[in-house]
């Protein structure tokens, strides 16, 4: 196959590494909430009935920031369902997933568990079904001290300080046919900007996100957040973007690959908000909240429409192998390479749903394969993003056309270590070179990589420890160069201590 080079300077960098990129998705959505991350009376279970051995891996997993309640859910979601005395709390039907709600788990259940995994709350409105008022109301009911009706009765619930919720989405998706109360481009640029001035009203403090198109297939993406963009352009701080990458059967190599679709998606999103802003004049400039984003076989889900109406049921609880790690680990190398720009990530959904963690009811949690390069990552990239100029051997896919086998990221954190992420798309072992001339007197050298024989292997609550990391022996300082062999189809990190 050849080897891979690549050459890293401390004076060329993309920018910080914002924590919030390591963030997740909890959407009340089949398992993900119950038995997911909530199950009272499980053996697990605390007094507030958060499953502990979930709330550990989250930690452990290195989630900065979670959004809630949705996705799809929250188009037709009443706030007010949530919070309160819960014997008092409606149960409803959820139209997004043909669910039945019994809102056990709302607001304040969601931000005792924040606590517990210790990550921000990144929170959607709907703008589907209600609109600025209702927005207006549960910004004041988190967030205002005291003394008006909403705060009152936040405190009357049992919490006298306010949450303190910084970052908000202006509603889901709502370029989707799928959506409930859906909206033209004009119609949401609209509601957006009126929506966004009222909240800041209450909380100036606030960082807004206004839905981007639903995906890049979408026929409205680009011309959406054109549109959308130059109704509400300086009232929001962010510009939200969605993926999943499929596995299609029989095209492994394109699924392998599906970080270069990532990459031109990030790209024209921005270009698109910078035409925005130069356009109206502005100096400001938006950044990118990719705020759903992972591997599904999406192909094989045949809708809503085909669910029956049930309580929690089983919806797409993938089990991942050791590709989809792979193409996790690629994905979380693109927003890395994007740090300037994209500014908050969440991968969609935390438990069960599409999910790194999974968990059966009154049983065991484990970790997917695809747990993995996302908790390395988040564990190990600090400091600033260093921009990788990579040379390396090119593979065939049907979908791209020839992509490199190598997707690297490297970042350089304040006690001069340095982390290298990479992963090898293809079948056979790849020989990496990292020139080091300007990062001198390399050391303490590791190698971690994530990867099996049989890049079909996943973890199951049977075997769920059959997809590790593991350390590999091997990796060397020659001079300036560090050397190592990336195994194939695998995620890795490297690591050096720089004097």
């Amino acid at each position: 196959m050849g080897s891979a080079k690549l050459t890293l300077d401390p004076a060329f960098e993309v920018g910080p590494v914002e924590r919030r990129l390591f963030g997740s998705f909890v959407e009340h959505m089949g398992r993900c909430v119950y038995t997911g991350v909530f199950e009272p009376g499980h053996p697990e279970a605390d007094g507030d009935g958060l499953r502990r051995d979930v709330v550990e891996l989250t930690r452990e997993m290195g989630v900065s920031a979670v959004r809630y309640p949705g996705g799809n859910f929250v188009s037709n979601y009443d706030w007010e369902d949530g919070v309160g005395p819960v014997a008092e709390r409606p149960t409803r039907l959820d139209l997004a997933w043909r669910q039945i709600e019994t809102n056990a788990f709302g607001l304040a259940e969601f931000m005792t568990w924040l606590r517990e995994v210790d990550a921000e709350p990144v929170m959607a409105v709907n703008l589907g079904t209600r609109g600025v008022r209702e927005a207006r109301d549960l910004l004041e009911y988190t967030n205002y001290p005291g003394g008006t009706r909403w705060s009152d009765l936040r405190i009357k619930h049992g919490m006298r300080e306010p949450y303190g919720i910084k970052v908000w989405c202006l509603g889901n998706e709502m370029d989707g046919p799928w959506q409930i109360g859906g909206k033209t481009a004009e119609e949401y640029g609209r509601l957006a900007f009126e929506t966004a001035k009222a909240m800041r009203r209450v909380d100036p403090g606030i960082e807004l996100v206004a839905c981007g198109s639903s995906n890049p297939r979408m026929p409205t993406f680009g011309s959406w957040e054109a549109t959308v963009l130059e109704h509400c352009y300086d009232q929001v701080d962010y510009i939200s973007t969605h993926a999943y990458y499929d596995a299609v059967a029989g095209d492994r190599a394109s699924y392998l690959a599906s970080a270069v679709e990532m990459e031109r998606q990030i790209h024209d999103v921005i270009s698109t908000a910078d035409h925005v802003a130069a356009k109206l004049g502005s100096r400001k400039r938006l950044k990118v909240s990719f705020d759903e984003w992972n591997v599904w076989s999406q192909s094989l889900f045949h809708g809503e429409a085909s669910l029956d109406w049930a309580h929690a049921p089983r919806i797409i609880e993938e089990e991942y192998d050791v590709a989809g790690a792979a193409v996790v680990g690629s994905l979380l190398i693109t927003l890395l390479n994007h740090a300037d720009r994209v500014g908050i990530a969440c991968q969609a959904q935390l438990a069960n749903v599409i999910a790194p963690i999974r968990t059966e009811a009154g049983g065991p949690a484990w970790r997917q394969t695809i747990f993995h390069p996302f908790a390395l990552t988040a564990a190990h990239a600090r400091g600033r993003v260093l921009r990788v100029q990579a040379t390396a051997p090119a593979m065939a896919t049907e979908r791209f056309g020839e992509v490199p086998v190598l997707a690297a990221a490297a970042t350089l954190d304040d006690e001069r270590r340095l982390s290298v992420f990479a992963v090898n798309r293809g079948d056979e072992p790849l020989p990496l070179e990292i020139d080091l001339r300007g990062l001198p007197k390399a050391a303490d050298i590791s190698h971690v990589t994530v990867a099996d024989a049989d890049p079909t292997a996943r973890n199951t609550e049977r075997e769920p420890r059959r997809v590790e990391p593991r350390a590999l022996d091997g990796a060397v300082i020659e001079g300036d160069r560090l050397k190592a062999v990336l195994p194939p189809i695998s995620f890795n990190l490297l690591k050096a201590a720089l004097g």
